[in-house]
């Protein structure tokens, strides 16, 4: 089944560059530029074990929008270290924040690598990840970050927590070209009915053509497509909620921020606009959705999440409670805190088959390159890397789908390994 390679989780986390005029410049790259130097010491007797997390913490789109991998990598790191670590050595995290800039990211790619030596990157989430390329000079395996651009397809010894497909000879997908899936919008039709669906976009490029990608998606699997636009200054959602009711829209999507969304659920619940599904995405997958959607409880509990991990409320699975009572303490959970948790374990098993030989960064990187259905225990659908000289025409592809209900937070909508399609491959540009 391998990887859901969906332009849709890649092209809504890019989405969020809309919001920001100047996320910064990238420095040249011969700034960082220190060739031969790829390899790291296996660290002796009960050294500890460094590893680096690049988190956009404080970046334009706002505070905490990227920290859920940090977190739940964090968590996972703290957990093991109280068990032993890893062959005696304790796991020494240094985090760094790269401001959402891709100058801030250059600095902690620099400093992380050059300085700290850190042995692998994990569960990286950056706005703009400028310094990819240098960390894949410099062979240290990027294991699990998330795929917000297009370097976890660009790149060797970059392992996004998705997997890939991709050839990542230096250049985007296969000649600058992505495919995705419309996997989420056949579950939709073949599931619920649905035949008439929305799209709504702000008057913004990114926004405008991410919408595009939608509409081709929703097309390609026989919807009736409704397209709204609003201006991005002066959003008029009453407007749009009016339409989409007159349109007897079966579902919405959007390429619109948490804030637009917001302000769009609203004014839905406002004008009687009911659909099947208001359908959103891993990123947006939080226990924070009664203070995001509190003035639209009617939308709210319309709310539907995909994606390719097992929802974070599924306590019954005992990987789940893992993450959730090493989690206890937080004051919010989501979907990608669970996924930076799973990439933390991935780091793991790469630096536990190390242990007889040596930890170092070539060992670690040549167990990520070996990695074959990987899911964390039952924790992310099956993660296979390939390098496929063609993109594939079809794909059969699974998905994680969850709905909210107040009261009840996610709930879990069928078997994610089960919940498989044999859909075409949309190629799109990043």
């Amino acid at each position: 089944m391998g990887r859901r390679h969906r332009a849709a989780e890649t092209a809504a986390a890019a989405l969020l560059l809309l919001l920001c005029t100047a996320c910064g410049s990238r420095l040249p790259e011969s700034d960082f530029e220190h060739e031969g130097r790829t390899a790291t010491p296996a660290p002796s007797s009960a050294a500890p074990l460094r590893v680096g997390i690049i988190t956009s913490a404080t970046s334009p789109v706002g505070g905490n929008t990227f920290t859920g991998p940090r977190d739940g990598a964090q968590a996972w790191f703290d957990r093991l270290n109280a068990h032993g670590g890893i062959d005696g050595h304790k796991v020494e995290v240094r985090l760094c924040d790269d401001g959402g800039s891709g100058i801030g990211n250059n600095t902690c790619v620099h400093r992380l690598i050059d300085e700290d030596q850190v042995v692998a990157l994990v569960a990286t989430t950056a706005l703009d990840y400028a310094g990819a390329s240098r960390v894949s000079r410099a062979r240290v395996p990027d294991i699990g970050g998330q795929p917000i651009g297009a370097a976890y397809d660009t790149w060797p010894h970059l392992y996004g927590i998705y997997g890939s497909l991709a050839p990542r000879n230096g250049t985007p997908g296969w000649g600058g070209t992505l495919y995705g899936g419309t996997e989420v919008y056949r579950y939709f039709k073949r599931e619920h009915g649905a035949r008439t669906a929305a799209v709504i976009s702000y008057n913004q490029s990114a926004s405008a053509a991410y919408a595009r990608l939608v509409e081709r998606g929703l097309k390609a699997e026989g919807y009736r497509v409704v397209t709204e636009q609003v201006d991005f200054a002066l959003p008029n959602f009453r407007a749009v909620a009016a339409d989409l009711k007159q349109q007897g829209a079966d579902l919405v999507f959007d390429a619109l921020d948490t804030h637009g969304n917001a302000q769009l659920c609203k004014a839905m619940d406002e004008v009687g606009a009911r659909v099947t599904a208001k359908v959103t995405n891993v990123q947006n997958w939080t226990s924070t959705v009664p203070e995001d959607y509190k003035d639209s409880p009617r939308c709210r509990n319309a709310l539907w999440a995909t994606g390719s991990s097992r929802n974070y409320e599924d306590t019954d699975q005992e990987a789940v409670r893992e993450f959730r009572d090493a989690t206890e303490g937080l004051k919010t959970h989501s979907q990608w805190q669970l996924e930076g948790w799973a990439a933390a374990r991935w780091f793991t098993d790469a630096a536990k088959s190390c242990a007889a030989t040596g930890i170092t960064r070539a060992c670690v990187d040549a167990y990520m390159n070996r990695s074959e259905d990987f899911t964390a225990s039952g924790l992310l659908l099956p993660v296979v890397f390939e390098r496929l000289a063609e993109p594939p025409k079809t794909r059969r592809t699974c998905l994680s789908v969850a709905r909210w209900k107040d009261g009840s937070g996610w709930v879990t909508q069928g078997d994610m390994n089960s919940t498989c399609f044999d859909v075409p491959q949309l190629p799109y540009q990043p």
